[in-house]
Formats: C-alpha cells, structure tokens, sequence
C-alpha cells in the first residue's frame, strides 16, 4: 500500500517539490493537492506579463488539469485547509474534507501585506498576487482612468507599468528614498525611476499613505504631509507576510515563517514545510529559485536517495520585468560598511556597475542598463570565486575575461547557473536536452522550467540548443537519402518520441525508403544502442557486412579473421590452432596485424562458422566500429627503458571494454616509456607511461590524415586510466556522430570542454553510470564472442543475404 503525501498549497514550491519526487520514485506516494485558489498550478512571477497582455491566463499554466490525472494526483481545489490535527494525522478542508496523510507538505505561500489604514477595506483597493488581482485590475483600467501602486519595488513596478500599458494614468507611491531599496543602491534607485518616468510614469518618493479616501468605491489617498491624490484605483504591493496561521494553530514552531531544519522538517514528525512559508535560519525567502532548491531537497528525503545535501540557504537575485529597465541585483547590496566596492557610471548612456568585494570575492551586485554580465557575476558570487588583480573602475567591464571567463554560456561550467529564477543550472539543461531530445527554448522550459520566469535567460538557452545541436544542422543536411534529418535531429526524436527499433525510427520520422538504406540503418541501430541499451534489441541485419561476419571483406570477397588476443599476447595452444585451421582451409596469408594480432586472409565465406568454432577463440573486432585490440609494447617486464606494466594495463583495458559500440574504430596504444614504440600518440587514446604514472592523450588518428593526440593529463594509477577511458569512450558514443573518428569529434567539440568533462571525476561518474548500463544490457559477449561458437546463431548470422549492405571493400 502506498504512503499519502498530502500537500497543502497548490502553488509553484508545492507543486515543485511533487514534481521532483515524481521524477524521482513515481509510484512511491499517493497524492493529494489541497489549492486555495479555482485554478491548476500557474506561474505567479508571470502575472506582470498577464497584467501588461504580453501573456494570456492559459499561458501561465504550468500545470493543467491533465497533468494531474497523468499522474493520479488527487486534485482539491477551490476549498482550502482550514485544520491540521498531528494527532491523528489527517487535514480538514473548508467544506468539510477529512485527508489522512502519512506525509505531510505545507506549501501555504504568502499574504499580501495591507496597509492598516483607514479606508483599506474599499472597494477599489486590490493586492497584485493572483489570477483573481490581476483579473480585477484589467477590469479596473477598462472602466478607470487614473491608478495609485502603493510601494516601489519590484511587484509595485510591474504593476504599475501593465496599467500604464491599459491607458491608465499610474502614479507610484513610495516610502523609501528610492525605488527597490532593498535591491537597488540609491544611484541604481534613482536612474530606475528617471528611466520609468520618461516611459510616463509618476511618483511621489518618501510619501507615506495616511487614509483612502473615498464612500464604498475609492476616489483618492490622503498621506501623512497633508497632500491628497485622486484616484481611481489602488494597488498594495508592499510586501508579504508568510501564510502560517495553520501552522501555529497546528501547535509547528513558528517565527515569521514556519520553523524547518536543513532537510524542511517543522517541528512535528511527518511534517514538513517549503516556500514562502517557510523560515530556515532566520530567512523567509519571497522568490522561487530558493523554494525550488528547497523542493529537490526535500524530494530527496522522501523518496530516500542515497546521497542527500542539506539546504544551506540560497544566494538570491532579482530582475526586473519591464521594458527599457534592465537591472540585475544580487546578494549583499545593503549592509556594506565592511565591504570594498568598485564602481563604474556611464551618465550618458545610463549604464552603472557596482560590485562589493570582501577578500576578493564577490559579495553583492547591482547593475543598471546593461545587465549582459549578471548571471557571470551571480555564479562567481554563489561558487565563492575568488577575483584577482580587480583594483579600477576601468577592469570592471572586463572582469569576465580578466578571469579568464568567456561571456559565452557555452564556455561556462556545468554547475553554474543559467535561469536564475527558477535556479537551473547548465548541466541540467544540456542533459535534458540529449536525454530527452529537446530542440526548442519552449521545450527545454517545459521540461527544466528554465526561461519561463522573467524569460531573460531564454537566448543563453537557445545558444546551449545550438551548441549542443547547430554543427551538425549546419555542416549536413541529412545523414544519407532516406530523410532530410541530420544526426542531431534523429537521436533528439529517439530521445523524445522514445523510439526503440529502426523500424520505429522510420515510420514516426516519416523515411523516404520504409527499410532504410546500407548507410543510414547501420547509424540509427548504433544511436538507438546508445540511447535505449536496455530497451533496442542490436539488429544484426542493420549493421555493416564485416560486423555481421564477424570478419573483414577483401577486396576478391574472401575475409580475413583475426581473433581476440588481449594486449597482443598469445600462447603456444592459440598459435597451434591458428596454425592447424590455417592449413586445413588452406587460408593463403598468415599475417601479424597492425594491431599485433595474427590474421587469417582470404578465408572463404561459407568457411567462416566453423573456422570460428575450430578456434574456439572470440573475435578481435578488426572490421567493427568498437572499441578496438589494445597495441602494447612490451614495457617494464622485458624492456629496459619501459617505466610501467603496459601489457598487464592493455589486458585491463581490453577485458574491460571489448564488445563495446562507439560511433567509429576506437585504437588504444599503451607505450611503457616515451620512445613510445607503438606509437600511442596517434591513437584515439593513447597512453605513455613515464616514472611518476601515465601520460594520456586524446583524439590521435593515423590513416589519410594524420592527426597527433593531444596531452589530457598524467594518471597516477591504472585504475585512473581505465577510469578516464571510459569516461571518454562514453561521451564520444553519446555525442558523436555515426562514422565520426575522434579528431572531427574532438574539434567539434572541443578539446578544452571535452577535458574539463573528463577530468570531473562527478562527470565521469555520471558517464560510467550509462557505460555499465550498455555494457550490462549488450550482454558483450552474447553479441561479439558466444555467437561465433552457437551453431543456431552462427547459421543465422551468416545466412542473412543482405546484398545491399553488403559492399566489397566496406
């Protein structure tokens, strides 16, 4: 039976934290929301945009009422909690609904703080909070013509700018000696409302409201100087209060906010809170990326993963959502006495800078006009970054490449973050775009919520699109006649159409030739293997001849067989059979290989099975796009200048990665020392031991275009090369293309971004974790090895008469 998690509030904290532990463990909880409000879940911060019409009520939905039946959520709106009682754990709603809970979710959000002034009550005097506000103000502009918004802040300001926007005459009433005082210094302060009052705005700064005037309706304010102003309408948008009265009569420990722990426990077992609601050290945070972050916390605890961080407090920013006003601030901008500050002022074009620096790193930020450089700031900020040789105002606009920075989001580290609003990092989005084929900015928010806030970060997520998916688009227009479709855009539909066979691929992304053709069926059955190693059956008929035979076409049609022999090492028994089969089907060339195996040329087809079983040996995979043999010297054991055991390593990493898919040939060369005498640096991954561990390098390829690898880093352990080998090997097969070697793939991608993935070793755990999942489903030597000794498997395989696929000299 499954536990009942009853979450109270059916706004963004609430409704987040459900959809991380849906994402998490689905089937764990049976679960019901409680809302105040009639309508599904919707995005609040975009109630500014709704206000100004740039956006409609069914735009801001996040999640409609479908998305509640998909996944059996119990769905209470329109009658709030009235009580908690512990005791018994259950909940009662307004209309009399008793729910039991074995887990309990107070996500109850904020009040809009009212003024308690004579008059508040009126008819005429809404808060700026909810559908239903937003609603009553568009009424209000239609049948009004002036409009007071009490309070500059940020709320304030976008209210009053929607209502400008409807033709009302907006005049904004403040307490404070400048607008968003507790974002903005007073210089930002001051060119904020210069800026708004030439777009037609009125304020009346450091005025305090005494009384609304007025009968039922409002017809003005009186403030505390004497002075009166007509009006139509008042906006409140002072502030809020966290909604906590069920919570304090429930008996949780309350402050401003209700008490919770580093993991989001109240007071009371089984209970536990998120959102504005929500007070953890003293803080009750107002804005949704730290309640999100507070959500993955918590999802974690209750669907019991294995690694739990607790929350230590969010590092928050604000922007503003109206045009012409570009502002960026965040962190510590107030309580700077202790707190050293570089400033930069352009009063021509309005553009200011101020950062505030405590042992070189950044504290807190305010920008105005031009707020290009925030997000870089914010994650300098939040990773504690340190700054160096920041002493003018003149470095200022330069600090992103005096750290060494680009200002391109491509070039930034996974873990920082790119929607600051609803707290998303890098990593998160490119990994939903290749996990789930994302190929729009309305996709990736969708999935990740990222740019659906203010929407500001919405072309650094169309530049991760284009990064992760606009090489390919622009450097081919298809992989091959069947279809218009280049690699990019097939595996993101595989991803998001979760396609399993290439006869799926084929119908749903609409092939031109139904059967596909000798050069695209090889390449969807190797991205189908990488995207769905559990689920895609390997289809032997869609790979190329020498894959299928197990051995490599010649030129006169005979093939060549070349059997596994790890690190180049044999032994009398393997020489004695390769000998006796050799003069028994009178096989014409006996061969050491390039890769210091021995070959059999010119055997003939029908020859091929039982060749095979007279062996008793697996195959090399000379002919397969793999993982290849591993070329060793001789190393430490025999030679006298070899540093390292190159034999032993390239049995290791032989016995662990042979069988294994990679969208072209893999070579791996293990040299004991720097003459290196297998030449190891013109090898996809190349290895040269030297006295303190292993030189590694990447991307080397021989052939008609000779391309030397390049130097990653020094290993100081075998176990850190097989490590590093893996890690690479899978994030080729992730995001290269079919019959791509690793020098155009290591260029495409480039080599700074491919080593900094590899030597994360987070990231490398990340990439062994899809590894050991293909290993595992491939069933290696199900595939590669036993199918050559299985009479049945054999007779299928080389039975199969695929005379377009197959191709002399393929």
């Amino acid at each position: 039976m499954k536990e009942r998690l009853v979450v109270i509030g059916n706004g963004m904290a609430g409704v987040r934290t459900v959809e991380e532990i849906i994402e998490r463990d689905p089937d764990r909880y049976e679960i019901t929301i409680i809302g105040k409000e009639e309508y599904p879940n919707y995005n609040r911060i975009m109630l500014s945009n709704v206000l100004q019409k740039k956006m409609t009520v069914d735009e801001i939905i996040t999640n409609p009422l479908s998305w509640y039946d998909e996944n059996d959520i119990a769905l209470i709106n329109d009658d709030p909690v009235v009580g908690i009682d512990s005791e018994i754990k259950s909940v009662v709603t307004e209309s009399g609904l008793v729910i039991p809970y074995h887990k309990l979710i107070i996500a109850t959000g904020s009040h809009p703080f009212i003024l308690p002034i004579p008059g508040a009550d009126k008819e005429g005097v809404v808060a700026f909070r909810t559908i239903d506000d937003t609603k009553e103000m568009l009424a209000a502009s239609e049948k009004y013509k002036k409009a007071v918004v009490i309070g500059g802040g940020l709320l304030g300001l976008e209210a009053a700018k929607g209502l400008q926007e409807q033709g009302m005459e907006v005049t904004v009433v403040h307490l404070a000696k400048w607008l968003m005082e507790t974002q903005l210094d007073e210089k930002a302060g001051k060119l904020l409302q210069a800026e708004l009052e030439d777009q037609g705005l009125n304020f009346l700064i450091e005025y305090a409201t005494q009384e609304i005037l007025g009968d039922n309706h409002v017809t003005g304010l009186k403030f505390s100087n004497g002075e009166e102003l007509e009006t139509d309408l008042v906006v409140m948008s002072i502030g809020i209060r966290p909604a906590v009265e069920l919570a304090k009569e429930a008996g949780l420990e309350v402050n401003r906010g209700i008490v919770v722990d580093d993991f989001m426990h109240t007071s009371q077992k089984d209970i536990y809170s998120v959102g504005e609601c929500a007070e953890h050290n003293g803080i009750a945070y107002g804005l949704v990326a730290p309640l999100y972050e507070q959500g993955k916390v918590l999802a974690n605890l209750l669907t019991d993963q294995e690694e739990i961080k607790p929350y230590q407090g969010s590092k928050t920013f604000t922007s503003l959502k109206v045009s012409g006003a570009d502002l960026y601030s965040a962190g510590n901008i107030l309580n700077t006495d202790d707190l050293d500050s570089i400033e930069a002022y352009d009063s021509a074009s309005r553009k200011y800078k101020k950062i505030f620096l405590k042992d070189g790193k950044i504290q807190g930020i305010v920008l105005y006009g031009d707020t290009d450089e925030g997000s870089r700031y914010y994650n300098m900020m939040k990773k504690g970054q340190p700054i160096e040789d920041l002493q003018t105002i003149a470095v200022l606009q330069a600090i992103g490449e005096n750290l060494g920075g680009a200002e391109s989001v491509v070039d930034w580290d996974d873990d920082e973050t790119v929607c600051g609003c609803n707290g998303v990092e890098k990593g998160a989005i490119l990994r939903s775009i290749r996990e789930k084929g994302l190929t729009s900015v309305a996709e990736v928010g969708k999935v990740t919520k990222a740019g659906t806030s203010c929407g500001k970060c919405k072309p650094q997520i169309q530049a991760l699109l284009e990064h992760e998916l606009g090489d390919a688009v622009t450097a081919a227009t298809g992989i091959c006649s069947c279809t218009d479709l280049n690699r990019d855009q097939i595996v993101t539909q595989i991803y998001a159409k979760h396609l399993t066979s290439t006869k799926e691929v084929y119908e749903a992304l609409e092939w031109k030739n139904p059967e596909g053709c000798p050069k695209c069926r090889p390449a969807v059955n190797f991205y189908l293997n990488v995207a769905w190693p559990e689920e895609h059956q390997d289809e032997s008929t869609s790979r190329v001849v020498n894959e299928r035979m197990h051995a490599n076409i010649q030129k006169d049609g005979t093939f060549s067989v070349v059997p596994r022999m790890r690190g180049g090492q044999t032994s009398p028994q393997q020489l004695m059979k390769l000998a006796q089969v050799a003069e028994r089907y009178n096989v014409p060339l006996v061969k050491v290989t390039g890769s210091q195996r021995i070959g059999l040329y010119g055997v003939k087809k029908e020859d091929l099975p039982q060749i095979w079983e007279e062996l008793d040996m697996v195959a090399a995979q000379a002919y397969g796009k793999v993982f290849r043999s591993v070329k060793t010297c001789v190393g430490q054991s025999f030679c006298r200048f070899g540093t390292q055991d190159t034999m032993g390593l390239g049995v290791k990493l032989e016995e662990e990665f042979e069988y294994i898919d990679t969208p072209h040939k893999f070579k791996v060369g293990v040299s004991g020392c720097p003459r290196s005498c297998v030449e190891s640096a013109v090898k996809d991954f190349g290895i040269i031991g030297v006295e303190n561990g292993f030189q590694i390098y990447i991307g080397g390829n021989g052939g008609t275009e000779l391309v030397a690898a390049q130097l990653l880093t020094t290993a100081e352990t075998e176990e850190e090369v097989v490590d590093i080998c893996g890690a690479m090997m899978q994030y080729y097969r992730e995001t290269g293309i079919y019959a791509e070697r690793t020098a155009p793939w290591l260029e495409r991608m480039g080599f700074e971004n491919v080593q900094s993935v590899l030597l994360d070793p987070e990231k490398r755990k990340d990439l062994w974790k899809d590894l050991n999942r293909a290993s595992a489903a491939k069933g290696r030597k199900d595939t590669w090895g036993v199918v050559l000794r299985n009479p049945d498997l054999r007779e299928k395989m080389y039975t199969i008469d695929r005379p377009e696929v197959v191709k002399v000299g393929e």
